[in-house]
Formats: C-alpha cells, structure tokens, sequence
C-alpha cells in the first residue's frame, strides 16, 4: 500500500467529517470581487469539512444555496437551507425534476454514485464541480501535472474505498462524471493537504498544537523539508470562483512547490503561539529504523514511491485565480478554532504521535547521536 493512500485514508476524507463549528469562512483580501448574477448553487454533502466554508462563501457572494445528504452530519448547520435528504447509494429522488445553475460535488468517493448524480443532474444544470484529490496520480516518485497518468484499479466494480482503492476510484469517479456532463461543462479540482478550522484529521493540526507545549519536538526529514498544503478557505474561494465563471479543466489545488517547508511551519508555530520550541530534526533513517513513519503526519520519505509527493504542479490553478494565503494566517485560524474544541475531541485527537511516544524516540535519538 502506497504511504500516500494510507495518509489519505487517515484523513478521514472518505468518513463523517467535523464541521467548523459554525466559524465564519475568512474571505481573502485579495479576492476578485466582480459581481456575477446570482446563482442557484446544488452542494452535494456540504456539511463535513470543506463543504461548509463553500457553502459560505457562496452565500456571502449573494447566491442561493441546496444542500443534499443524508442528514447524519452536522445537520443543524444551516438550519435555513433546503436540505433535501438522500443517500448517493441509491436514494436521488429528491433530486429529480429539480434545476440548478451548478452543482458543487464534494463527497463522490464511489464511480457508481457520481455517475448515477451526473447522470440525472445533466440535463438540468449548466455546470458540475467535482472535487477530486492529487491522489488519483499512478506514482508518486515523479512531478505530476494535471496531465500525468492516473491510478487504475483492475476491477472497476469495486466500491470499497480503502488505502488501496482511495485514488483509482477518484480518478474513475472523474472519468465517469467527465462521461455524464461533458468535458465543456465540468471542473475537476484536486486538492493536496486540505488545512484550516474544522479539519478533522489532526494532520497539519498537529505540529503547531504541539510546538504550543514548547521544549524538545521531533520534526521530520530536516528544516529544508518541503510540503505542500491548500487553506481550507483558499480552496473554498477558488470553487466558487470557477462555480461563478464555469470554469472548465483540471485543477490542482496547492500551493506552489517549494514555498513552504517544516523549517516555515515550526517558524509560524512559535509566532502563533509565542512559545520558542527546541527543534530535534530526525531523518529519514533513523524514522525508518524506528519504525516511525506513522509518527509524522506529512512528511514521506525523500526517496522511493513517495518521493515527490509535494511535487503538484499548481500552475493551471493560479492561472485560474487560485490565490494561496500566507500559512501563518492558516496556523492561526487553526489555533484559534482549536481553543473552541471541547475536551473530549481534544483528547480523542489524531495525533501523529503521544507524549511518550515522542519522548521514546528523542531518547533514541540522542543516544544514537
């Protein structure tokens, strides 16, 4: 199983996800403020993770939005939005003979369940959203552009979406919704690393929770180390910017490739947090005798199958508007939002690793040195 699968899995992207307990999406200074008419907007999901800052951020532009889902998450959300309750298993009813302009679909993890939602919306909307993930690339060990070989799976009938199946299904579901709605008429944005308030997964979360406690911290790989991650809000921008102009094609949604290391993140940590952190950099190594790699959220090895996995061409998205906020604004925001959490979701977070763990592997580490 690729590292990069598993990372992804844990991510929580194809379960229930945290909603930002109701905390307004931060709209980016620079944003492109051109009026566009208002649209009737379709959210498929809409209240997990990155559905609510969408839903936000559309409706602070002035259009109308329809939320479809099950009802089980978060469902007093927008408690004055249409929800119409469905299930994408089997259950579209509520969706038929209903017009939109476009339609946001941020939960198609199942080919099945994309083509049978594209399949019936087609002949009623203008435009179709998809979110996909830079997971659908076949390898990892090279740069990949939007243009790159995708994932495949052996048997397309598969719907269980695990470590193995997570980026071929994906890349099906774009193949089976670029069937559906036409290439002229549909958006496909993957995004890496998606970061910010009510991220669910503890992934980026992790490193400037734990710089807060300051003393000795493990970091990963080195200082140089680089990484590449997407705002939760910056991505929110972006899909309503392409909802509003129909903006066609592929997207990587990132930020820039070498503009942000762990040198950069445990900067932003100890600024957020007015704390000074004693950094211990552990190599690749030594991570790899330990049997440590699950230990460190967002890093991978720098050689073998994951070796560029923070090697996303972003390029056709920033051409498209994109716009990448500083990450400290992303740690902060963060910060904040993680001050508002009750305790029992605190101590359930998923952490890459405990405090004894981490004092273990410090102890290892000094006594090799």
């Amino acid at each position: 199983m690729k590292s990069n699968r598993r990372e992804i899995l844990k991510a929580g992207l194809i379960g229930g996800a945290v909603a930002a307990a109701g905390l307004p999406a931060t709209a980016f200074a620079g944003h492109d403020e051109k009026q566009h008419r208002p649209l009737d907007v379709l959210v498929l999901g809409g209240t997990g993770f990155i559905g609510p800052p969408m839903v936000r951020e559309a409706l602070r532009r002035g259009h109308s939005v329809t939320l479809f889902n099950r009802g089980r998450t978060n469902n007093t959300l927008f408690p004055d939005l249409e929800t119409i309750k469905g299930d994408r298993g089997g259950d579209l009813a509520g969706l038929e003979d209903r017009q939109w302009d476009v339609v946001i679909d941020n939960s198609g993890y199942v080919p099945r369940h994309v083509e049978n939602s594209s399949r019936l919306l087609a002949p009623n909307v203008a435009y179709y959203l998809f979110i996909s993930t830079v997971s659908v690339y076949a390898d990892f060990n090279r740069m990949n552009d939007e243009t790159a070989p995708l994932a495949t799976i052996e048997d397309e009938t598969v719907e269980e979406v695990n470590g193995e199946t997570y980026g071929a299904l994906k890349a099906l579901c774009e193949k089976r919704a670029t069937t559906e709605i036409g290439a002229d008429r549909l958006g496909i944005v993957r995004p890496t690393y998606i970061c910010g308030p009510g991220d669910h997964t503890d992934r980026f979360t992790y490193y400037p929770v734990r710089a807060k406690k300051g003393g000795d911290m493990l970091w990963p790989g080195g200082p140089d180390y680089e990484m590449q991650i997407i705002d939760v809000h910056d991505l929110a921008n972006f899909v309503v910017d392409c909802v509003e102009r129909k903006t066609d094609g592929i997207f990587n949604a990132v930020n820039p490739v070498g503009s942000y290391t762990f040198a950069d993140l445990l900067e932003d940590s100890q600024a957020v947090n007015d704390v000074t952190v004693n950094p211990i950099w552990v190599d690749d190594e030594f991570i790899a005798e330990q049997e440590a790699r699950d230990a460190f959220p967002i890093y991978f090895p720098t050689t073998g199958d994951d070796a560029a996995q923070f090697g996303f061409s972003g390029e056709a998205a920033r051409a498209a508007g994109l716009r990448n906020r500083p990450p400290r604004e992303t740690v902060r925001d963060l910060m904040r939002w993680w001050g508002t959490l009750s305790e029992e979701r605190i101590a359930n977070a998923r952490f890459g690793m405990t405090t004894e763990r981490e004092a273990a592997l410090i102890e290892a580490w000094k006594s090799r040195a």
